[in-house]
């Protein structure tokens, strides 16, 4: 396939946390609001003149500072972040705000503010930390409302005098539902028999969503989206099979590329940093308050393994067999960022009922946060997965 006219400006922005277009924004005057958790209502984050950026370390290297604070006993993630935080890689952000998601991330930035990695120069640069709920329950909504109230509104309207009515969070959400369209459109392409997008390209768009602004990516995803209307796939298909990508928090793209070098391609992205269902149209009616539909949108479509009811724990795996079926996957692959309890649980219980319940050949696997430093050992992985999806379809008399 010809190559998508805005894929390298993408990937470029992707190789620094404190990217060109953070750097744009900010000269306009515009508010950076850090955070760490998909957990977080993101549009809340975007109001006036406030943009979200999502916290994370790309070219991690050496963690060997933050491994100091934190010890080596926590996940990746949280240690690469403290330790980009104390090269000075953050300093952009004007605040940041961080859920009780997992404890490690908690602790992590608790040793960011500990050690002032951030807002020297800003007299107004504040932290928060947010409860968030366990359940999905109109009290876990009410919970919701009020940490967001005490965490986000009045933080941001108290230090930075931002307009945070009713109207103000209708109109971000309105910018949100825009930005999720333009996601989910381009994604719909990865349905097809022969797809005219990879999964390496649509993450490498996706998560621009997730680390710039908003406002200053929108006009190139307009393009890329007219642009694919028109793209013609390879004629000779370069896929051995299609696998559906479950887990946590991939922003490393080069994760993708390395599977899909083996062969699979990645048709469906249900991971932190993915569009489901972090890129979900959130539908607002003018009976009920703004933030409160919001809230209820965040605590109804999470599929964080945070969350503990019966429902929610059986219903992830239903949701990932549904992906599985909706996007035509032959397999799926559980990744789980090593040390991260939450997803290492979630990984064991539903590589299992994939594969007992929902019939689907399933790869479960621990990695790196950077991809990079275990590429072989995931090459070999991925390719076995492979091969044996190619046997059993042999056995089937299918592909």
């Amino acid at each position: 396939m010809r190559d998508l006219k805005h894929l390298i400006y993408f990937e470029d922005l992707l190789q620094t946390a404190n990217n060109e277009l953070i750097q744009k924004a900010k000269k306009k005057g515009g508010i950076a609001v850090a955070y760490t958790c998909e957990n977080v209502p993101e549009p809340l984050l975007n109001l006036g003149k406030c943009f979200s950026i999502r916290l994370s370390a790309p070219q991690t290297g050496s963690m060997d500072i933050a491994t100091f604070y934190m010890t080596n006993l926590l996940c990746e993630p949280s240690r690469a972040l403290l330790e980009r935080a104390i090269e000075g890689g953050f300093n952009f952000a004007d605040c940041v705000i961080t859920p009780d998601g997992c404890t490690m991330l908690n602790r992590c930035v608790e040793n960011m503010e500990l050690l002032g990695t951030m807002g020297k120069d800003n007299p107004n640069f504040f932290h928060e930390y947010m409860e968030i709920a366990f359940k999905n329950s109109p009290a876990d909504v009410d919970l919701c409302v009020l940490q967001c109230t005490n965490h986000i509104l009045n933080p941001l309207k108290e230090h930075y005098g931002v307009d945070v009515s009713d109207k103000a969070i209708r109109k971000a959400v309105e910018k949100h539902n825009k930005m999720v369209r333009l996601v989910r459109a381009i994604g719909d392409f990865r349905k097809e028999a022969h797809p005219r997008i990879t999964g390496y390209e649509f993450h490498v768009l996706c998560l621009a969503t997730y680390l710039c602004p908003i406002d200053e990516v929108m006009d190139k995803l307009e393009e890329t989206l007219e642009e694919l209307k028109t793209r013609e796939p390879d004629k000779k298909e370069p896929w051995r099979c299609r696998v559906v990508l479950v887990g946590s928090e991939i922003d490393d793209s080069g994760l993708i590329k390395l599977i899909e070098e083996q062969g699979a391609y990645v048709c469906a992205d249900r991971f932190c940093f993915g569009s489901i269902p972090g890129r979900t149209e959130i539908v607002l009616n003018d009976e009920e308050d703004a933030l409160t539909q919001v809230c209820r949108h965040y605590i109804q479509n999470c599929q964080c393994p945070r969350m503990m009811s019966m429902d929610k724990v059986y219903g992830r795996k239903e949701v990932v067999a549904n992906l599985a079926k909706e996007y035509n996957a032959d397999g799926v692959i559980y990744e789980q960022v090593k040390f991260c309890d939450p997803w290492a649980y979630e990984r064991v219980l539903g590589s299992h009922m994939l594969q007992e319940d929902y019939s689907y050949p399933v790869l479960s696997v621990d990695r790196p946060y950077n991809i990079a430093s275990s590429a072989g050992q995931m090459r070999t992985r991925v390719q076995a997965f492979v091969e044996s999806i190619e046997i059993k379809n042999i056995q089937k008399g299918g592909k």
